[in-house]
């Protein structure tokens, strides 16, 4: 996960699967509510959209490997994201909660995992979800490898990499709306942040990993 986009499997609804392997490992088995049933299918490494998005201290990549551009699913949207230790990702904070012109009705999940130090020691990253109306959601979280944040609405973001541990996340996404699409609003007391990224440099550790254009 640290190292780049990976393979990945598509199973439809009420299907049934086996999963084996002979040097063991650890799976992510996301699932979502689903109207149709369709065809099961294999996700190849190489037709994985790998972006960098952001600059400076904001500078993440992002492995859009079930994003409606790029995979065809239901209702699920998933993508990885990976953060170099000390940027921030998720940033500025944004939601997606209301459907309605230019906005998205999706609830979502983070699947974090944080890098180990040099020598071993676990590590530590934190997560913001913050109302956006009436609804009361107040979250700041210290988070580490297998911990999940949910975001039921509101805004989400910033996701923190601590100096030295680096970051990654599985987002999983869904929602009641007809189109599958991932439509956000800015925090307004945020959004002026995307404009400091134009013509700054992006972070040079990044990108990593194969994956498609």
């Amino acid at each position: 996960m640290f190292t780049g986009p990976t393979d990945f499997a598509y199973l439809p609804r009420d299907a049934v699967a086996t999963v084996r392997s002979e040097g063991g490992g650890r799976f992510a088995l996301p699932a979502t509510r689903a109207r149709r049933a369709l065809p099961p299918r294999y996700g190849p490494v190489s037709g994985v959209p790998v972006e960098v998005r952001g600059a400076g201290r904001m500078t993440r990549q992002v492995n859009n490997f079930c994003t409606p551009e790029a995979f065809e699913a239901d209702s699920m949207i998933a993508c990885e994201v990976l953060t170099p230790g000390g940027n921030w990702s998720s940033y500025p904070p944004h939601k997606h909660d209301h459907a309605g012109p230019g906005e998205s009705e999706l609830e979502e999940i983070y699947l974090f995992e944080v890098a180990p130090s040099p020598s071993g020691e676990p590590g530590v990253a934190y997560h913001r979800v913050s109302a956006s109306d009436e609804r009361p959601v107040d979250v700041l979280a210290e988070v580490r490898s297998g911990d999940v944040v949910l975001v039921p609405y509101g805004w989400h973001g910033p996701s923190m990499a601590a100096p030295g541990y680096d970051l990654y996340y599985l987002n999983v996404m869904a929602g009641p709306g007809a189109e599958r699409a991932w439509k956000i609003t800015d925090d307004p007391a945020l959004a002026w942040v995307r404009g400091t990224w134009d013509g700054a440099a992006t972070d040079p550790r990044l990108p990593v990993g194969g994956g498609g254009a």
